[in-house]
């Protein structure tokens, strides 16, 4: 007699004990193969009973059908992750390239407007300026609210938001993006804003953002005194 046998002859064996056995004896059904035939169980789509194998084949295209999902998902991440560093990357060589302010203003908003769909971008800036280039410039060193400049300065990364806990607003804009942008210390504030309400959101991802804010501050630092 075997192991289940000598069981059954003692003792009435439980479901635990079975799932035991089984664990410890994967052969089992190699030897007896015959038995995922003859075992049926509800199917899990409702038609009735099928077959132990049956079941288990069933079980096997459910877990390669969420991996098939999960394996998407990762590509299409991957394919938005690499459209997003060419935007960068074109960005950063414009920004280069940029040896004029008024040039480097232009260049900056084209591409967030046009590579990233944000379309109202607002510059402020609240350090000096060298002479030359000061007067032809002299809008985006309009003051600003002073609550909102002091907020701006307590900001260590991106503020994502549908409007800033403090006074700045926009027309018909939604949402907002709020970089400030600094050297040794805050020298202004990019503002990003969409009339898309979910463009920008409170706890998104802001790496991207961040490198913007990083990316225009360096361009900028030639340009003050």
């Amino acid at each position: 007699m075997n192991e289940i046998e000598l069981l059954t002859d003692n003792q009435p064996i439980d479901d635990a004990e079975i799932v035991e056995y089984l664990k410890q004896h994967p052969q089992f059904f190699e030897q007896h193969a015959d038995l995922l035939a003859m075992v049926h169980l509800p199917s899990p789509h409702g038609n009735g009973t099928i077959s132990l194998a049956e079941r288990q084949q069933l079980a096997q295209r459910d877990k390669i059908r969420v991996l098939d999902a999960k394996l998407a998902e990762i590509l299409q991440f991957g394919r938005e992750n690499d459209a997003t560093l060419s935007k960068m990357h074109r960005l950063s060589l414009g920004l280069l390239a940029a040896t004029e302010f008024s040039i480097l203003m232009k260049l900056l908003e084209h591409n967030l407007q046009e590579d990233f769909d944000v379309p109202f971008v607002r510059l402020h800036l609240w350090t000096e300026m060298k002479a030359s280039e000061s007067a032809a410039n002299a809008r985006y060193f309009t003051p600003l609210d002073d609550s909102f400049k002091q907020w701006v300065e307590t900001l260590a990364n991106p503020y994502c938001c549908k409007k800033p806990p403090t006074f700045y607003t926009i027309q018909d804009a939604n949402s907002y993006a709020v970089l400030p942008l600094k050297t040794t210390d805050i020298i202004g504030v990019l503002v990003l804003a969409s009339d898309v309400q979910d463009k920008f959101y409170d706890g998104m991802g802001t790496l991207y953002i961040k490198r913007i804010g990083e990316l225009v501050s360096a361009a900028l630092m030639p340009h003050f005194k």
